[in-house]
């Protein structure tokens, strides 16, 4: 087998990548690097902290204040935060609806991007997120871009949240992903596009078990080299 396989998947948000990725990383035995969660977790520290968005200077000081890191339990990859796990709430709704504009700051990716690529430097991962295979990894051997319908991306991420957040709508999720479908397609840093050689997945009508399937038979070839 090749050494040093990075598998890129991008695409819109509840679109699935997280899922399709953790279940690639495990058949394969690679590392799964969830730079999604990453971000929530800055954005997290930012909420919590009252960091100011605008100001160039407190956002600086509060990128050399965060301490990202993985570790797998019970077959599950979490997240910690400065040694704090918070893998469930980065997940919450006030998280989710800041995420898109810390993603946007140019120090904050600049800063992701620098530890995500030293994590692929020397392992085999899978490594899903908005821009992984044109910024983080334009050179990843096998490029996944996934997508699928507005609306049932919404009613996938609604039944998510429901038993956190029993109070939520589904209008609501489904404004939020039309927001942040905008805010990561138009900012200017690093904006959500595909990358000429990435292959489309719609999962708008195919089960988990049928896209990962796709995705390794995209994989096996260059595990033979």
């Amino acid at each position: 087998m090749s050494k040093n396989i990075v598998v890129a998947i991008d695409g819109y948000s509840s679109c699935g990548k997280s899922t399709l990725a953790k279940a690639l990383a495990k058949k394969l035995h690679f590392i799964y690097v969830d730079s999604g969660a990453m971000y929530r977790a800055v954005t997290l520290y930012f909420l919590r902290n009252n960091v100011d968005l605008n100001n160039h200077e407190q956002v600086a000081e509060a990128l050399k204040n965060i301490h990202l890191n993985f570790h797998s339990r019970d077959y599950e990859t979490h997240i910690t935060l400065n040694d704090e796990e918070v893998s469930q709430e980065i997940r919450l709704m006030p998280v989710s609806q800041n995420v898109s504009p810390v993603s946007a700051i140019r120090e904050v990716r600049k800063e992701m991007v620098a530890q995500q690529q030293r994590m692929g430097r020397s392992k085999n991962i899978v490594m899903d997120g908005r821009d992984i295979g044109t910024a983080v990894f334009p050179n990843a051997q096998i490029k996944l871009f996934m997508t699928a319908d507005p609306k049932v991306r919404a009613e996938r991420r609604y039944k998510e949240l429901l038993p956190t957040n029993p109070d939520i709508t589904l209008e609501e999720v489904f404004e939020n992903i039309a927001h942040r479908d905008y805010s990561d397609t138009t900012r200017k840093e690093s904006p959500l596009v595909r990358a000429e050689d990435a292959i489309i997945l719609d999962n708008t009508n195919i089960t988990p078990e049928q896209q990962l399937q796709f995705a390794l038979e995209k994989v096996e070839p260059f595990l033979k080299k």
